[in-house]
């Protein structure tokens, strides 16, 4: 059974995806959520609790997704390109790295914070995995692997930011295309 807390915070979820921090009115959230006022301040202090709650909740999912995947048997490299290749609405954008991109969000170190730590425990996932991909000779030795996993999550956000601009999945397609062939040393086409 969802409880009024889970209908709020899905709710917030999909609207702080859609509109942003500063886009996402209380009265929005009780309206799409179908419920009171009284409930909504019954559960959360506000609107930065509330939206904390449902930024921890898109973490969470976001995380348990990309672990999923890259804690998969099977070749490293070959779990990264992965990553790159998950399957996503391109012109939604990433849930979480869309909320780096609010003012709002990056004005205020609590609702930063879970965007930053996602990204950092998937900037280290990356980074293990690179690294094992260098010890088994897929991956060209002397690579810094910290900074190919910071270049991973940059291209993959970053093609977001460029499909959504363009109105386009093809920019968000050529950048992983292009992350991979330097990666793998291969065409993709």
């Amino acid at each position: 059974m969802t409880t009024s807390a889970d209908k709020l915070i899905e709710t917030t979820q999909a609207l702080l995806w859609e509109r942003g921090y500063v886009g996402t009115s209380p009265r929005a959230i009780q309206d799409m959520a179908g419920v009171g006022q009284g409930s909504m301040y019954h559960h959360f202090r506000g609107k930065a609790a509330l939206a904390l709650a449902a930024e921890e909740r898109s973490s969470a999912e976001l995380l348990e997704e990309v672990r999923h995947l890259l804690e998969a048997p099977g070749d490293p490299l070959d779990r990264v390109v992965g990553y790159l290749r998950l399957e996503r609405d391109i012109l939604k954008g990433c849930r979480v790295g869309r909320l780096a991109a609010d003012p709002e969000v990056v004005a205020d170190p609590a609702l930063r914070k879970p965007v930053a730590d996602t990204f950092a425990q998937i900037g280290e996932r990356l980074a293990s995995l690179l690294a094992e991909a260098q010890a088994a000779g897929r991956l060209r030795a002397g690579l810094d692997a910290r900074a190919l996993a910071a270049t991973v999550l940059a291209v993959r956000q970053g093609g977001y930011v460029l499909a959504r601009a363009a109105d386009s999945v093809v920019p968000y397609g050529q950048a992983v295309d292009g992350l991979i062939a330097l990666l793998t040393g291969n065409d993709t086409k």
